[in-house]
């Protein structure tokens, strides 16, 4: 194993606002604490998330780093106190609560997964954070089963893939919006059973009509805003709505009325504030069973473009086009 170095390219956010406000600089190399693995960092996964961040609308965990990134894939260059899975040299990938666009990111050891066979390290990069997220509020929290109906807004975003497949995969019919037709018929490809173009098309009355008058079991929502009670409307019977994100507000007027009625469950997590055993549990479940559908082709990790890492402001600038699928920094 080389020697790790004292210093490393890192990019930080300066000030906040456009994609101009991330800049490489040379930074300390962190040090693995207790249960911790430091990851000589291969290719790190670009999120939304990072993007609220650079707006300072989503600020890093208290002692956590403030560098941007939540998702990393590379090999494990040194070992922290208590932390006796993964040896020196050995390929993971991990979710972690930032610190990702750098050349050495630390990680918890219980939020590392180990890279299979055949998979790339950019494609590795692109598994966590999204997998982790589906697999936690859709299945988790939306309790989704084989058989029911799952409706997915953003179809073509990095959760939006991971959702459809992994859903469809476990035996659910996908309902699927988007944006164009082009990304609609990208839905269609990942296994969307059907897909709204949300510009020409009522999600509302898609539904209704795919479903025969149920209404879906499930849906997994970034958008919020006036989607909350359209969503609402679209759920049957004890259905169940997850929320992840708010991209049209957090804050919104419901008709409770029809939440009883129909006996629904209105959710919502964030995975980044919580605590080390929960994704460490999370972590567990998806490499039983989510990374062997991924191993086996089964799933595919759905790469939109790539960046060097000192080109993260324009992987920033991409995320707000056209994109489908995942943008990866790669060092």
């Amino acid at each position: 194993m080389t020697a790790v170095p004292e210093t490393m390219t890192a990019i930080a956010i300066v000030g906040k606002g456009g994609p101009e406000a991330l800049q490489a600089q040379t930074v300390p190399v962190p040090q693995p604490g207790c249960g911790q693995v430091l990851i000589k960092v291969a290719a790190a996964g670009v999120n939304r998330p990072d993007v609220m961040q650079r707006l300072g609308l989503y600020p890093a965990p208290k002692g956590h780093s403030e560098i941007p990134g939540l998702e990393v894939s590379g090999t494990v260059a040194a070992v922290g106190p208590e932390a006796s899975r993964f040896a020196l040299g050995a390929k993971v990938m991990a979710l972690v609560n930032g610190g990702g666009y750098a050349e050495y990111c630390v990680a918890d050891e219980g939020s590392c997964l180990p890279v299979p066979e055949g998979i790339s390290m950019v494609e590795a990069a692109a598994i966590p954070e999204g997998f982790f997220t589906v697999w936690h509020n859709v299945f988790e929290r939306g309790g989704l089963k084989p058989g029911e109906w799952f409706l997915i807004h953003g179809g073509t975003s990095g959760i939006g893939v991971a959702a459809i497949q992994l859903a469809t995969a476990l035996g659910s019919r996908v309902i699927a919006t988007a944006g164009s037709a082009e990304k609609c018929k990208a839905c269609l490809d990942l296994g969307a059973v059907r897909a709204v173009d949300y510009k020409a098309e009522d999600f509302v009355e898609v539904v209704k009509a795919e479903t025969q008058g149920k209404g879906v079991d499930v849906i997994l929502d970034m958008v919020g805003g006036d989607y909350v009670e359209r969503n609402i409307r679209s759920l049957g019977d004890d259905g169940r709505m997850v929320n992840i994100a708010y991209q049209q507000g957090s804050k919104v007027t419901i008709d409770m009325m029809r939440v009883m009625l129909k006996r629904l469950t209105l959710t919502g997590s964030t995975l980044r504030i919580r605590s080390a055993e929960v994704k460490a549990g999370i972590a567990r479940a998806v490499e039983d069973t989510v990374v062997p559908l991924i191993a086996g082709k089964k799933i595919k990790v759905v790469i939109d473009a790539t960046f060097p890492l000192r080109e993260a402001g324009t992987a920033h600038a991409r995320i707000d086009e056209a994109h489908i699928g995942k943008i990866v920094l790669t060092v």
